[in-house]
Formats: structure tokens, C-alpha cells, sequence
């Protein structure tokens, strides 16, 4: 396996390729068709969709005064803006930008490669429980999930749903085998079954293997539990970092 300093480099120079308005992945026709399955139910067609509305649009109301909070701790914490954006990799590999309150310093971005020999996780994915790109108001925003709220904004968008896979960067995604692909035959969601296993604590294997699990048994049944075991997941904070 290469070391991730060569895989970065890698990932660099297939993004510069990249149109820059996009920055989209282009997915094989028959890895789609893990995502769309035999037979798409009604569920899949209309009601997954009105679910994503009516409950985003709530639970985005309700947070409105926490996020009003956690804004001007972030913005009396450090220097930098509220929000952070960023690009990600929806169905079928189109790109879309992704919102969320920053939890890192202005600077992160351009500190990552010094830090890519302390990956904690194994895959394209890069995790470091004590980043120390992070802000004393995000390490608290990350435990409780709280930075993530605005990503709601994303379902009511229709770029995310409220249950699927975590969206993926395109330095990631260009990364991925074939079998890692298919985490993008659906669209992608706030919260999934990797959220409510164990989240950071697993391995980038056993998180695509989940992912995949859900995208050949998802329903409306499975997208309620995923929901409703989301709340203590969160509470619990485990792997959340």
C-alpha cells in the first residue's frame, strides 16, 4: 500500500484535472445499479423525499437558536468564519457544496499534509482523534455533533437525505476500489448505520460494509430506526471526534 504522503500527491494532481466548477467523479453505469436496485418502491421514489423535508425543515427551526450559540462561541473562540464549505461527492459522484459550522482553525487546510503520518484510520480517510487543528469550541461542538446541524440545509437542498452514507471528498472518492464506489449509488446522508456503530472508532472497511448493508436494505422501517438510534449514538458521543 502506499504510505499516505504518495497517495495525496496522487489524489492532487487527478483534482487538478478536475473542471473547476465541478470537481464531480465520474461512476461507473454499473455500480449505479447497486443504488437503484430492481424494484425502487414508493418510499424510495416519493416518500423518502417528503420525509427529508418536513423533518429537516423542523428540526432546522428547532436548532436555530442553538446554532445561534455555537455561531458566537465560534466567532468569539478564534478568527475565521462561522461556516465552513466545502466540496463533496453526492449520487453518482456529483459534487455539491457541503456546510457545516467550522470547528477548525483558518489555517487547517493547508496543515493537513504535515500531519498525514498520524492518520488513525485506515483507508482514503484521514482521522486524528487529537487534531490539533481543532478549536477548543469545535472539540466540543464535534462530541455533541452539534457542528453538523447546518448540513440540514443540505437535505432540505436535496444534496444529502437525512439517512445514507457520509459524503465523501473528491480526494477521497478518487481513491476508492470499485466496491468502495458504491457508497455513491445513493444519495448521501446526516446520519447512517456507520453513525450509530461506532463512527471513527471503526475502520474505513467495516464503514463502507455497513454503508453497503444499507443501501441493499434500506426502507422507510430501517431509515425510522436509523433516526431514532441516532439520538442516543449522539448523546453517547462515542467515536466522535
Amino acid at each position: 500500500m502506499n504510505p499516505p504522503s504518495q497517495l495525496t500527491a496522487v489524489a492532487e494532481h487527478r483534482l487538478a484535472t478536475l473542471p473547476e466548477d465541478t470537481a464531480s467523479i465520474t461512476i461507473d453505469a454499473s455500480i449505479m445499479e447497486v443504488g437503484a436496485g430492481a424494484d425502487v418502491t414508493f418510499y424510495e421514489r416519493v416518500g423518502k423525499r417528503i420525509l427529508d423535508l418536513s423533518l429537516a425543515s423542523i428540526l432546522l427551526v428547532l436548532s436555530l437558536p442553538l446554532l445561534a450559540v455555537a455561531a458566537l462561541a465560534i466567532k468569539l473562540d478564534t478568527r475565521g468564519p462561522m461556516l465552513f464549505r466545502s466540496t463533496r461527492c453526492g449520487m453518482g459522484g456529483k459534487a455539491f457544496t457541503f456546510y457545516k459550522l467550522r470547528s477548525m482553525h483558518e489555517d487547517a487546510p493547508g496543515r493537513k499534509r504535515a500531519l498525514l503520518h498520524l492518520n488513525e484510520q485506515d483507508g482514503p480517510v484521514f482521522k486524528l482523534a487529537n487534531d490539533p487543528r481543532i478549536t477548543r469550541v469545535g472539540r466540543l461542538m464535534r462530541r455533541t455533533s452539534v457542528d453538523e446541524l447546518p448540513q440540514l440545509w443540505n437535505v432540505i437542498r436535496g444534496d444529502m437525505s437525512l439517512v445514507g452514507p457520509r459524503p465523501p471528498i473528491p480526494e477521497e472518492v478518487i481513491q476508492y476500489t470499485p466496491n468502495q464506489m458504491r457508497r455513491l449509488s445513493v444519495k448521501p446522508g446526516l446520519t447512517c448505520l456507520w453513525q450509530i456503530s461506532g463512527r471513527s472508532d471503526l475502520g474505513f472497511e467495516e464503514w463502507v460494509r455497513l454503508d453497503i448493508e444499507y443501501i441493499f436494505n434500506r426502507s422507510f422501517a430501517t431509515d425510522v430506526k436509523i433516526l431514532a438510534l441516532t439520538v442516543p449514538a449522539v448523546l453517547s458521543c462515542r467515536g466522535a471526534y
